[in-house]
C-alpha cells in the first residue's frame, strides 16, 4: 500500500495585521486540505506596522483552535517556499475585480515557475469584502471602531501601536470625518 500524499496549501500574505477577513478564508479553506500553512511574507521593501514575529504570533493566537493550520514566515519566491513545504496549492483571497486582475497575473507567473502548484481563489465573505489591513490601520489611527473586523487581541495591539490622532466621536462634539 502506498502512502497517501498530504494535500498541503499555503496562504501567503503580509497580514499586517490579520483581519477577520483573513480568518474567514483560513477557516473556509482549512477543511479542504490536510494542512494549511499561513505564511507571513518577510518583505524588506515594505515598512510594516508589526514585525514578522508579532504577525506570526497574532496569527497563531487567532488560529489556535484550528488543528490543521500552521503559521510560518518566508522570504523569496512563494513557489520556492511552497515546494520546500511540499504544498500543491496556493490560496489567494479575492475581494473585488481589482484584486482579481493582480492575483491573476501572480497566479500565471507562479504557474510558469511551478506548474505543479495550483492557485485557488476564494471569494471574500460578504461581510468582509471591503476589508483590508491597510483600511483597518487607517480607521484605528483616526479613532474609529474596528471591533468585529479584527480579533480582539489584534485590536488591542493596534490601539497600543497606533494611538488615535483624533478623539473618539462624541467626546468633543465634532467628528474627524
Amino acid at each position: 500500500m502506498s502512502a497517501q500524499k498530504l494535500r498541503i496549501a499555503v496562504y501567503p500574505g503580509s497580514f499586517d495585521p490579520v483581519t477577520n477577513g483573513h480568518l474567514d478564508l483560513i477557516s473556509r479553506c482549512a477543511p479542504l486540505v490536510d494542512r494549511l500553512i499561513v505564511a507571513v511574507l518577510r518583505n524588506a521593501g515594505k515598512q510594516p506596522l508589526f514585525s514578522v514575529e508579532e504577525r506570526v504570533e497574532m496569527l497563531r493566537q487567532a488560529t489556535a483552535e484550528m488543528p490543521n493550520v500552521e503559521v510560518d514566515s518566508f522570504d523569496g519566491l512563494l513557489v520556492e517556499y511552497a515546494r520546500r513545504r511540499g504544498a500543491c496549492l496556493l490560496l489567494r483571497g479575492i475581494r473585488a475585480i481589482s484584486d482579481y486582475e493582480y492575483e491573476l497575473q501572480m497566479a500565471l507567473m507562479n504557474r510558469r515557475l511551478a506548474p505543479e502548484i495550483e492557485t485557488m481563489f476564494m471569494m471574500a465573505g460578504e461581510a468582509y469584502s471591503f476589508l483590508s489591513s491597510r483600511l483597518v490601520k487607517e480607521v484605528i489611527a483616526l479613532g474609529g471602531d474596528v471591533s468585529g473586523l479584527v480579533p480582539p487581541q489584534v485590536e488591542a495591539k493596534l490601539k497600543e501601536r497606533l494611538p488615535a490622532r483624533f478623539p473618539a466621536r462624541g467626546t468633543t462634539g465634532q467628528s474627524p470625518v
